[in-house]
């Protein structure tokens, strides 16, 4: 059976062409060489309007062989179509996924959500398909992407290896008194836990000491939600304990946060790690917020973090912080946040 070839092109001011060739009740729509922001608008857009189509195909198939970079907003644009085509029933495929882009796939565990064929077989690798034996095959490690230079310098990871050390000595000092005024508040854990997402999207657990009671995220659904867009905050939020609004305050709080800077997974200095549901909102521009680390300070910390009141400002915050980054910018946020830890506005995350 002939093949019909249609191409369409981004409302988006873009370089890149996404060919689209129909082959019975499939669309295989073919990757660009580079899925970064200067793209993704426009390969979502070209995939969201085959699924939108009245006579829409029972299956879309995403070929990777060409791309040899991806960075969040390329991922952005891939989960956004997974999303919609799962709203829609339509099979959603990758096939001969590149090690660049398997790479970043692996980073973020959506090797295992997505559905991906083998350059040289047509069957999809279903990974509880998958033996114990072949799991545990070791398999190459492709170098991550570059998304932004602060990712690849190694001045400023030495920075966060020191400052953390610096800092884990401190909460180190601090753990006791802390821990003892938690219990007597409010009888409970000392830490809390939580699930955010940090470079390239990527899921991790980010420390706090406690400021809420036991059952915060439980009464969630009950405090009003006083910004607008993927985040939420509450200047007087009945779940804060006493002691809590002490440690927010003085930031003493993230300390234990120190640890997830020493494991790499955050920084220092970057961009507010959002949690999950936030990121279950974003547009595929907002995913550019993911090409650095996210910080225990940043532009949002030094700017006032309790006065922001929409989404648009955090991301203004962010991108605002990639576009200025130098080494020098980051030790000049550590000082203002040095500067602010016990202002009375300063607020919290």
């Amino acid at each position: 059976m002939a093949t019909k070839v249609h191409s369409f092109m981004s409302s988006q001011p873009t370089e890149a062409d996404f060919p689209v060739t129909y082959l019975n009740d499939t669309a295989i729509v073919q990757a660009p060489i580079r899925l970064s922001a200067l793209e993704a608008v426009g390969f979502k857009q070209t995939c969201q309007n085959l699924i939108q189509a009245d006579s829409h195909p029972q299956q879309v198939v995403l070929d990777f062989q060409n791309t040899i970079f991806m960075d969040s907003s390329g991922l952005g644009a891939l989960v956004s179509n997974f999303k919609y085509a799962q709203q829609k029933a339509i099979a959603f495929t990758l096939r001969n996924v590149t090690p660049q882009v398997m790479a970043v796939l692996n980073l973020t565990g959506l090797d295992q959500v997505f559905s991906i064929e083998s350059i040289n077989r047509i069957e999809p690798i279903e990974s509880s398909s998958l033996g114990d034996s072949q799991r545990n095959i070791p398999r190459k490690v492709e170098p991550l992407p570059q998304t932004h230079p602060s990712v690849a310098s190694w001045m400023k990871r030495l920075i966060d290896i020191v400052g953390s050390l610096v800092g884990l000595v401190i909460t180190g000092v601090l753990l006791i008194p802390i821990a003892l005024a938690i219990q007597i508040d409010d009888p409970g854990p000392i830490f809390f836990s939580q699930i955010r997402c940090g470079w390239m999207g990527k899921r991790f657990s980010i420390w706090k000491f406690r400021s809420m009671c036991v059952d915060a995220e439980a009464k969630k659904s009950q405090v009003k939600n006083q910004v607008e867009g993927a985040f939420f905050k509450n200047e007087n939020d009945p779940r804060i304990t006493r002691i809590g609004g002490f440690l927010r305050r003085t930031s003493l709080d993230e300390l234990p946060q120190f640890w997830n800077v020493l494991k790499g997974e955050m920084s220092l200095v970057g961009t507010r790690p959002p949690t999950p549901d936030e990121v279950e909102r974003y547009e595929v521009p907002e995913w550019q917020r993911f090409d650095v680390k996210p910080g225990m300070t940043g532009e949002w910390q030094v700017n006032g973090r309790s006065t922001v009141r929409s989404f648009e400002d955090v991301i203004r915050l962010d991108l605002q912080y990639q576009k200025n980054w130098t080494l020098l910018y980051d030790l000049r946020l550590i000082l203002k946040t040095i500067t602010i830890l016990f202002n009375k506005n300063s607020g919290a995350v």
